[in-house]
């Protein structure tokens, strides 16, 4: 299974953000190929099965939460004690560092307020770094942008994020297996919407183009691309075909941090990097069903076009006869056939100038 970022994850073995481990005699692990980049190609399969093989046994795999029994019992111990105790086994240190780290770290230190100062100010003189960096992010927002629209993005993102957070599925037959995969999959998505219009599409990864075949009209949108690569042998090597649904993740030869692509609609291309890939633990989402898991969406401030009001602003208009609005916008299509004839002689008075959407910078 996958997660997104802006992310979406994809069924059958995908995640985010750990160090790849070094490639050591010959093991299927994600080694760097170019310096905090991309790794070098590796198959998604066998590195699972490795981990599943070292982990097995050890209690590393499995989802279910940790029983009581497992926590230092409380007794008639003080809290602070309990505490201590709970930390010196998960951290497997000693009771003393525990109680340092308590000392150090505990709630009480984190206290900067007195009795009367309102915990919505951050305080000028605070020696927290973290709160003395909120501070300055904060009040760069409000001499730069609408502090409304940045709180509502921020809970949108935090909501994507949480709300499946070791959610568990009504149906045990949807319980995701202990030692399965999870990849974190990123990807970019050019500010041009297109309508769903075509069922045909494709993946690309490492030389291989994996073509959605499912349904009776489907096309091979890979063929131009190949048949254009071989014309002049370009120097691209042979690449393959496959079928798209005959094929999971688990199956595929990767790099993580590398981009590749995914096509639709003809010529709608999404730029995919798979950033992360990593066991499920008891803290994931494990209900099957909800995956492909989108965890968060870029945030698109796009300019539509006023007529269709589907695509995004390609034209912009001032003086215009034609248009209810000074300025106005338009998509390339709807523009032409405004404010031109079948013979692409200019209709009426206007002053037209090609437009750029901020969104395009997103």
């Amino acid at each position: 299974m996958a997660e997104g970022n802006s992310g979406v994850p994809v069924c059958s073995g995908l995640s985010s953000g750990q160090v790849p481990v070094p490639n050591s005699g010959g093991c299927n692990f994600p080694e760097y190929e170019v310096p905090e980049i991309n790794t070098r190609a590796f198959h998604v399969g066998t590195f699972g099965e490795q981990w599943r093989g070292r982990l097995s046994g050890h209690g590393d795999l499995s989802l279910k939460e940790p029983p009581a029994s497992a926590l230092p019992e409380r007794g008639g111990v003080a809290d602070s004690a309990w505490e201590d105790a709970t930390v010196a086994r998960d951290l497997g240190c000693s009771m003393e560092a525990a109680a340092e780290l308590r000392a150090i770290c505990g709630l009480d230190k984190l206290k900067c307020l007195g009795e009367e100062e309102d915990p919505e100010v951050i305080p000028e003189n605070t020696d927290l770094v973290t709160l003395g960096v909120r501070k300055r992010l904060l009040e760069h927002r409000e001499e730069t942008i609408t502090i409304d629209r940045v709180c509502r993005q921020e809970t949108f993102a935090y909501e994507m994020e949480s709300r499946a957070v070791g959610k568990k599925p009504e149906n045990p037959a949807d319980m995701v297996e202990e030692g399965e995969l999870i990849l974190s999959v990123n990807i970019l998505y050019p500010v041009i919407f297109h309508k769903d219009l075509y069922k045909s599409a494709f993946f690309y990864f490492e030389g291989t183009f994996y073509n959605d075949k499912r349904y009776p009209e489907c096309r091979d949108l890979s063929r131009t691309i190949i048949e254009w690569s071989e014309s002049h042998d370009r120097g691209y090597g042979k690449f393959q075909t496959a079928k798209m649904e005959d094929f999971a993740f688990n199956d595929l030869h990767i790099k993580l941090g590398f981009p590749y692509l995914y096509c639709h609609q003809g010529d709608c291309e999404h730029v995919i990097v798979v950033t992360d890939i990593r066991l499920v633990h008891c803290d994931d989402c494990l209900d099957r069903k909800l995956y492909p898991l989108l965890t968060k969406k870029h945030w698109l401030w796009t300019r539509k076009c006023f007529v269709c009001k589907m695509y995004t602003a390609r034209w912009v208009t001032n003086n215009d006869s034609f248009a209810p609005d000074d300025p106005c916008f338009f998509c390339d299509v709807c523009f032409r056939m405004l404010h031109y004839d079948s013979e692409g002689n200019k209709l009426g008075e206007f002053l037209a100038y090609p437009y750029v959407d901020p969104g395009t910078f997103n």
